[in-house]
């Protein structure tokens, strides 16, 4: 193989790792967790975060979730659409400004039986001033991530 051959071949195997990387998962994760290894279902049955263990986990949409009993991992199989957070459990605020951002769990909300988290405590208290507007502009934004 040529040193033009060679190099055309490492250059398109870089762009296609780093268009990979570019791409965010669907579910806001941190070392490998959804919700940094918290329990959704926690947070409708306890109405607080609570972390998952390791011994109780599921693989679902691409992510692990732990779950903090097998009674709340059972809950989540059952029905994952009505545990799993919004947005892939990334910023409400965020997506309704069309973009995925972190979040961090203690600014948690369920609103209309739905989870949703944002960025930090600031970010939540301007996403509560106007959160059914935000809502429904961030359900838009999340069907373009959402179909990629």
């Amino acid at each position: 193989m040529t040193n033009c051959l060679r190099f055309l071949l490492v250059t398109v195997i870089l762009m296609i790792i780093s268009c990979k990387d570019a791409q965010e998962p669907k579910v806001f994760s941190e070392e490998g967790k959804a919700l940094k290894g918290y329990d959704p279902v926690a947070f409708f049955t306890e109405h607080k975060p609570v972390l998952g263990k390791e011994e109780f986990p599921y693989n679902y949409n691409d992510a692990l979730w732990l779950f903090a009993s097998e009674s709340n991992l059972n809950k989540f199989k059952n029905n994952p659409e009505k545990y799993q957070p919004q947005y892939g459990g990334y910023c409400a605020f965020g997506m309704s400004k069309g973009y995925k951002a972190p979040v961090e769990i203690d600014t948690w909300s369920i609103v209309e039986g739905e989870l949703y988290f944002n960025y930090n405590k600031d970010v939540q208290k301007e996403w509560t001033k106007d959160q059914e507007n935000l809502i429904d502009i961030a359900d838009e934004n999340w069907m373009q991530f959402d179909d990629q």
